[in-house]
Parts: structure tokens; C-alpha cells; sequence
């Protein structure tokens, strides 16, 4: 899935956080202080399924994080780890903050600002391979999302998925994962607010994920 030494980064907000070692810097071994989030679940499946690879993951989500948060920190915890892959989950907490009063960010800044990050991050390192990740939303009775979230939502997701296209990205289509697993079950098996994932909410990302991205390179590969 991926080549020998590949170096793979998880950049995002909570979603990707979610208990990772915040002490960890660009001179820290990978495969050290991941959390529990998808990115440490797709890195244990990986590093299970390819071990004579020495494939190296790094997660530096940040709880909180709206795009401009992330851009201030681009340098030290993404340009400077050098990935060759690098997935993005952002987009929850920039229209949290509009419905909540507390810094969301609207539709053109955050387009405009998610460019910019590719593009810096191209030009510091052109053969870099963009995964970029679909933000999701969940309701139920008691849950901190609405209708007019989804409606805010819905254009950031279509943004992401038209970036991808531009940027010749890989597209993974986490909302597309979760209506179809609330097929299944309530959508309260997977999230417990309607943006954060419990543990089933995880299987479903860890899965779409490397679903997605191992049938996107074999593509790349013919």
C-alpha cells in the first residue's frame, strides 16, 4: 500500500487528537504517541499488515482546531515532519465556532486557507501525495448538531471534495461511511455528539480510510 519508509501524517482537530502524546516533536521516533483516533487505529493496521516496511506515522491533530488554527501551525507540525503522504480532517470546529459564537470560520477563508496549505506544502516538498478527508456531521435527540449545521457542512465537504479534484488528491468520503453505518445502527453507536467518534465511529473511519486510499494507489500504480 505504501512504499518502504513512507512517512505518513494525520493533521486535523479533536477528531484526530483524541488523547495524543502533545509531546512529541519533528525530531520524536514515529509511531510514538498516535492517541486513539484513526490515525493510531490505521497505523496499527498498517504496521500489522506491512511490517517489513518500516512505514513511519505521525498524528498532529490539535483539539480545537479550525483551519487558521492549523495554518499557524503548519510549519513546525507539518512541513517540518516532511511526509509524503499527508491526510487532513478539518472543518467541524470552523462551523462549530459560527453556531457557537466562538471563531468559525466561513466558507471562502476556509477554502482560501486550505489552498494555501497545500500549496506551501507542495512547494516545500512536491512529490507529497494529499489525502484529503471528508468533515462529517451526525444527529440525534440530544446531539450538539443541528440542520443549519449540515447546511454549513454540506458546502465545506463539497469545497473539500472540488480541492481534491484540483489537487489531484485522494478523497476519502467520511460522511458517505457514516450515513451508511447509521443504516445499520443509531447514529449513537457511533458518535456520542454528533461530531466526536466512540470506538465503532473509529472502525468506520479506519476503514473507509485505508479502503479508500489502498484502491486510489493501486490506481495510481496501473
Amino acid at each position: 500500500m505504501f512504499e518502504r519508509n513512507a512517512r505518513i501524517l494525520f493533521q486535523g482537530d479533536s477528531i484526530t487528537d483524541y488523547g495524543r502524546d502533545r509531546n512529541v516533536d519533528a525530531a520524536s521516533p514515529a509511531n510514538q504517541g498516535l492517541g486513539s483516533s484513526h490515525a493510531m487505529l490505521i497505523a496499527a493496521h498498517l504496521l500489522a499488515e506491512y511490517p517489513e516496511r518500516n512505514l513511519q506515522f505521525y498524528n498532529r491533530g490539535f483539539c480545537g482546531d479550525t483551519i487558521l488554527r492549523l495554518a499557524a501551525r503548519w510549519k513546525t507540525d507539518t512541513l517540518d515532519l516532511h511526509p509524503d503522504y499527508l491526510s487532513i480532517l478539518i472543518g467541524a470546529n470552523d462551523t462549530w465556532g459560527r453556531f457557537r459564537g466562538d471563531g468559525g470560520v466561513d466558507l471562502p477563508l476556509y477554502e482560501s486557507v486550505y489552498r494555501e496549505l497545500l500549496d506551501r506544502t507542495r512547494e516545500s516538498n512536491p512529490e507529497v501525495r494529499f489525502i484529503l478527508c471528508e468533515p462529517f456531521l451526525s444527529f440525534f435527540e440530544g446531539a450538539v448538531t443541528s440542520e443549519a449545521w449540515r447546511s454549513d457542512m454540506d458546502a465545506r465537504r463539497a469545497a473539500v471534495r472540488q480541492i481534491a479534484k484540483e489537487y489531484n488528491a485522494i478523497f476519502v468520503p467520511f460522511q458517505s461511511a457514516f450515513d451508511e453505518a447509521n443504516r445499520k445502527a443509531p447514529p449513537q453507536v457511533w458518535s456520542f455528539d454528533g461530531v466526536h467518534p466512540l470506538h465503532a465511529g473509529y472502525g468506520v473511519m479506519t476503514r473507509i480510510w485505508i479502503d479508500t486510499v489502498r484502491n486510489a494507489l493501486r490506481e495510481d500504480a496501473r
